[in-house]
């Protein structure tokens, strides 16, 4: 594996398809699904145990780390007879191919390389999100295909590799997972990885440890009202009518060391009321771009300019979530992590209609390119963002996905 170089697709499928041609008594390539766009959905199987690990990577395009993680521990369960002895795994090589051949991210050097060419889908279009927003008639194909996997395959753990552009590595667990903390935080700590204490991603859900959060069930109230996407109505939960959980790895691709602090903000509300107004006027100077530039793209309507639209469609609602007062005891990490996410939001969409305009050569271009270098620098100014050897990312997600699979073995025992 070359370092700080996320593979394709196609090499994932070609590193596959050699493992499982040089241990054909253990390992075996397939196709499970083809995607929208007409490409492959592979799974590669290794060991005969029918006590099942499925793992599953690029499920959101523009976090490429999960791939490389797949491709270590592939080779990793072959090696080590150990981590076959009382389960098989599978891995699911990318969840969204179609994605993946848009977001062409392979080595970015800076946050701006990676918003150059970046890509992350609206989320009717993202296949773990698609059922939180679609009803069951309409999922598509890619989302079909990995809950026919989880059919089938009934894993005692799915393990959903994901990762972060810049901030800290939590575990999000549909189910707890007693034990897993203690060797999830000994990993980052060792590879001098933040652990992100405070995910809004995670806003108010129990906790299991430092950095790893158990989703709450289904009475309870979303932590953003306004968003359409529940992470209580995806495919992690598809595991669970037989007996098993997800865990949804994350790990940044650049650390801030901000996002640890646990002490309290002293002025939360006034800070989470900033971040409104800021994410109300960004994503208006996207706007006004967007809206100048329509009569010229003649009824476009690809999925960058889609992704776009989806991304400025949140913004009022969460906006207006930010607006609420804060309860007591806010910590800095979690008021950090908002003010990342509402950095993220604008910018996303700006990147990805800067590419639609670029393509139809629109005089807008010049604009959304200023904005997306200026926010771009300003997000690792602000974060203080330092990049994290791909072999520190690889290491640390698949030696947490080892232990998942371990404790929530002994767990069923």
């Amino acid at each position: 594996m070359a370092v700080n170089r996320y593979p394709s697709v196609a090499e994932l499928v070609a590193s596959a398809r050699d493992l499982a041609a040089r241990h054909p008594d253990l390992c075996a390539l397939r196709q499970v699904g083809t995607s929208r766009g007409g490409r492959p959905l592979h799974l590669l199987s290794v060991g005969h145990c029918p006590h099942a690990v499925l793992v599953v990577a690029g499920a959101h395009a523009n976090e490429p780390t999960g791939g490389s993680t797949l491709r270590a521990l592939a080779h990793r369960a072959v090696r080590e007879e150990e981590l076959r002895a009382d389960r098989s795994w599978h891995f699911l090589l990318c969840a969204d191919p179609d994605g993946a051949s848009l977001h062409r991210t392979p080595a970015p050097r800076t946050l701006l390389d990676y918003h150059r060419h970046f890509f992350r889908p609206a989320g009717p279009e993202q296949p773990e999100w698609s059922p939180s927003v679609l009803p069951p008639d309409r999922l598509p194909p890619e989302t079909r295909a990995l809950t026919g996997v989880i059919d089938e395959l009934r894993p005692y753990l799915q393990v959903s590799l994901h990762c972060t552009d810049l901030g800290g590595s939590w575990v999000q667990l549909t189910r707890d997972i007693p034990g897993l903390a203690a060797p999830f935080a000994r990993s980052a700590a060792r590879l001098g990885i933040p652990v992100e204490t405070g995910a809004s991603d995670a806003a108010g859900w129990p906790v299991s440890g430092p950095g790893v959060h158990v989703l709450p069930g289904p009475g309870s109230a979303a932590a953003y009202p306004s968003l359409p996407e529940d992470a209580r109505h995806t495919t992690w939960h598809h595991a669970h009518r037989y007996g098993g959980a997800t865990a949804i790895v994350e790990v940044p691709m650049w650390a801030s060391d901000l996002v640890d602090d646990v002490s309290a903000h002293p002025a939360p509300r006034a800070a989470l009321r900033g971040f409104a107004r800021r994410l109300r006027h960004d994503a208006g100077l996207v706007e006004e771009v967007l809206a100048d530039a329509l009569p010229r793209l003649r009824g476009a309507d690809g999925p960058l300019l889609r992704a776009a639209r989806w991304a400025l469609g949140l913004v009022p609602g969460l906006a207006d979530d930010w607006g609420r007062l804060p309860p007591a005891g806010t910590s800095m990490a979690y008021v950090g992590s908002v003010d990342a996410f509402g950095r993220r939001l604008p910018l996303r969409a700006a990147a990805m209609l800067l590419r639609t305009l670029r393509a139809a050569d629109d005089p807008g271009a010049s604009r959304l390119d200023q904005l997306v270098t200026q926010w771009s620098g300003a997000f690792a100014e602000r974060f203080r963002a330092r990049w994290v050897p791909l072999e520190h990312q690889v290491e640390h997600q698949a030696g947490t996905t080892v232990a998942a699979a371990r404790f929530a073995w002994r767990g069923r025992l």
